[in-house]
């Protein structure tokens, strides 16, 4: 009798030290995974901050804004390769109420520009946000279901003091699709580019008034 209560005793022992041993297996692997993604949150911070100096950089001394949005250009091909982008430029003279910027040596390759037009860049300046595909379908952007099929684009405003400047329109047609660690990536330079692109403008004017 005894040796069999000494036998249960022991089983539940045994038992009880696997349960406790699962769960602590169990707590040690969301420590693990929660170290894992807080790794990964750090380095994918550090890669906007070194893509951001390297914008800063690059942009010192450039007063031209052709040349300001070409060298941000390249540089944002470079961070995203396979993409293509345009910049729309906000202007206040009533004749034109915008302008936008393309890469010349793009010219051959599928042009997303194309199908905006007044009513969806109104929407978009409006909305003062960034904007995904499915988004600018919902506020006026036509496309066929084919088209739709090889694309992946998004809208990343450009502010400054509250007041939009612009914005530029980020897109590729090839997998993979854009990822949200490339547009934090492009976002992390729009109000320095917004304050260079107004700088830029406001020299070209002055020029051109004289």
């Amino acid at each position: 009798m005894k040796q069999q209560l000494s036998t249960k005793n022991m089983r539940q022992l045994i038992g009880r030290l696997n349960n406790e041993r699962k769960i602590q297996a169990k707590k040690i692997d969301i420590l693990c995974n929660d170290l894992i993604s807080a790794h990964r949150s750090f380095i994918k911070g550090l890669r906007s901050l070194s893509f951001a100096a390297d914008f800063y950089e690059s942009i010192i001394g450039i007063r031209r804004l052709d040349e300001l949005l070409y060298t941000t250009a390249m540089l944002i091909k470079n961070e995203v390769p396979d993409t293509d982008l345009v910049f729309f430029l906000r202007k206040e003279t009533k004749a034109e109420k915008f302008e936008f910027h393309s890469n010349p040596k793009d010219e051959g390759n599928y042009r997303l520009e194309r199908y905006f037009n007044s009513e969806l860049i109104d929407n978009i300046f409006k909305s003062n946000k960034i904007i995904s595909l499915e988004q600018m379908l919902e506020i006026g952007l036509q496309l066929s279901p084919a088209m739709l099929n090889q694309l992946s684009a998004f809208v990343i405003p450009l502010v400054r003091s509250q007041t939009p400047v612009g914005f530029i329109l980020l897109y590729r047609i090839t997998d993979p699709k854009l990822s949200i660690s490339q547009l934090r990536d492009v976002a992390s330079i729009t109000t320095g580019l917004s304050g260079a692109i107004e700088y830029s403008s406001a020299g070209q004017m002055q020029i051109g008034g004289r």
